[in-house]
């Protein structure tokens, strides 16, 4: 008997820019837990934001159930990639083995994590310092891509972690950073808009820098772009910001 074909192809880069992109443009996504009592796998639906290095971060009550299982078990998967018409199975999509880690008011990384979550989801801002609300940096371990049929990959977590060095520095300067650009060119997030295709709309805005990309968003859309290196500085991102956005196309 012949052996069959594995369906895993070999992972490449245009596989690991396809599986940052479906983590880093999700708005919310699916995530599953282990139930404390039962140990039976729990489905929910959480906001999703990333903080500096690409790591997934999640805004919960301490009231609700993922949230209690996470405490107990830190083992977390994340369903991101949204279907459009037709075939749903047809769409990419990513699941994303990982291990939580909460982050609390006091914790280092919460005051930069909470500014980079609310300038995704502004509304948020109507609970997000509630005493029983708290965050969750969510760090990739492992993670299946399924591109569409018969693309289908296993990544590794780093290959969903932005690994720079300008990381830190990036994440201080980032308000700033935007900022600035705006100030130099007002229309740059409705040029950018134009150039990534994104859907018509009079509002769009930079939401998020990092040293691997940017979003721009407008209500509820949000279109994620990765630049081909690591920028190395602010300077850096504005400088491949402002190419996107005023090249000739």
């Amino acid at each position: 008997m012949k052996d069959q074909p594995s369906p895993i192809r070999e992972t490449d880069d245009e596989a690991r820019k396809l599986a940052r992109v479906l983590l880093r443009s999700a708005r919310h996504a699916a995530i599953a837990v282990l139930d404390p009592e039962t140990g039976f796998p729990f489905a929910s639906r959480v906001l999703l934001a990333t903080d500096i290095d690409g790591v997934p971060v999640i805004l919960v009550s301490r009231l609700s159930a993922h949230t209690k299982a996470l405490a107990k078990d830190p083992r977390a998967s994340l369903l991101t990639g949204e279907p459009g018409k037709g075939d749903p199975l047809a769409y990419g999509r990513l699941t994303t083995q990982c291990m939580a880690e909460p982050v609390e008011n006091g914790h280092p990384f919460h005051e930069r994590i909470r500014t980079r979550f609310l300038n995704r989801h502004p509304k948020a801002k109507l609970y997000i310092d509630f005493p029983d609300f708290l965050f969750f940096r969510l760090k990739p371990e492992r993670a299946s891509l399924n591109g569409g049929f018969g693309r289908a990959y296993h990544l590794d977590g780093r290959d969903l972690i932005i690994q720079s060095p300008a990381n830190e520095e990036i994440a201080a300067k980032a308000a700033e950073t935007v900022r600035d650009l705006v100030e130099r060119h007002p229309d740059v997030a409705a040029m950018l808009a134009v150039r990534l295709n994104a859907p018509e709309s009079a509002s769009w805005r930079i939401c998020g820098i990092d040293p691997a990309g940017f979003e721009i968003i407008s209500g509820d859309l949000l279109v994620r772009y990765e630049f081909e290196t690591l920028a190395v500085d602010s300077d850096h991102i504005c400088s491949n910001i402002s190419k996107i956005a005023y090249s000739i196309p």
